[in-house]
């Protein structure tokens, strides 16, 4: 798991919200794809397409990617193109605000921080634990790595499980 790419990626959907884009991409890998998947299911992006270096094409009516469509065919992945694959996310607004206002990494590749429930419970109530500062706004997320995959803070409690604490979402 690389962190400083994780970090280039929060970094990247920061500037994409701030320049209001509708539509971006970042590098494909398991990580990025699962901590996207994360956020759409959270509501704080609309889409995630895989795809090459070009953009998927758009659904003529609901104005989204698709992955496939009948005039469109995406390349198969192959070894010499797996570099070169794309991860197309669609960025939300909601009245001219964007969705996901900030994303900010908590663990650093020179520093990561795992956390057991006990500590999970105090930040998800609004108390610091082990260097990281509670919830406290209602829109605020904590995206952490465990053994069932990426889930939010509050997913973590439930379903009783630590992990490594990945990034903040506002």
């Amino acid at each position: 798991m690389s962190l400083v790419n994780l970090a280039h990626v929060c970094s990247h959907l920061n500037n994409a919200t701030k320049a209001r884009l509708g539509f971006t991409s970042i590098p494909n890998s398991n990580l990025h794809l699962k901590l996207c998947l994360a956020l759409q299911n959270d509501g704080f992006i609309s889409s995630v397409v895989r795809g090459g270096p070009q953009p998927p094409p758009m659904h003529p009516l609901l104005g989204i990617p698709v992955a496939k469509d009948e005039t469109h065919d995406i390349e198969p992945l192959t070894q010499s193109n797996v570099a070169s694959r794309r991860l197309w996310l669609g960025l939300k607004y909601w009245q001219s605000q964007p969705v996901l206002s900030k994303i900010s990494m908590v663990s650093k590749p020179t520093r990561r921080i795992h956390i057991d429930v006990t500590a999970l419970r105090e930040i998800v109530r609004g108390e610091k634990a082990k260097f990281v500062e509670g919830l406290r706004s209602p829109g605020e997320s904590l995206y952490l790595s465990t053994d069932l995959g990426i889930l939010e803070a509050r997913e973590c409690v439930e379903k009783k499980v630590g992990g490594l604490v990945l990034c903040r979402v506002l």
